[in-house]
């Protein structure tokens, strides 16, 4: 793909966006059998008693940075891939993949879910 072709898919997602709570604090902060990602926002810092700072972090750090839309087909919204380094609160740097979505219907856009991010 040219590369002015990327660029013109890069948009900026709104710093409004929703991060519900219980994406941090009932799923991404709690340990799970099988694709846990506690014990990864852990190695930097956050857990449920801080499950606020990983929201605050989210938008200070990795909501600014460019969205690029995912090949992800999804019947509800736009889907988007911010990847970017995110420093925890004990100054651990994680290499994440962050998903967002526009909703079709209302123009929300919503935070989905986090992975660390494997692609370098």
């Amino acid at each position: 793909m040219r590369l002015c072709t990327i660029l013109e898919k890069v948009v900026q997602l709104p710093q409004d966006a929703t991060i519900a709570p219980a994406k941090l604090n009932r799923y991404l902060l709690v340990w799970r059998a099988t694709d846990d990602k506690s014990k990864f926002l852990a190695r930097a810092g956050y857990g449920i008693d801080n499950w606020e700072q990983l929201e605050i972090d989210l938008r200070s750090q990795i909501l600014p940075l460019d969205a690029l839309p995912s090949e992800e087909i999804n019947r509800f919204g736009d889907v988007y891939e911010i990847r970017g380094m995110l420093v925890g609160p004990n100054g651990v740097i994680l290499s994440v993949m962050t998903i967002w979505m526009i909703e079709f219907e209302t123009t929300t856009t919503k935070f989905i879910t986090l992975y660390p991010d494997r692609e370098d």
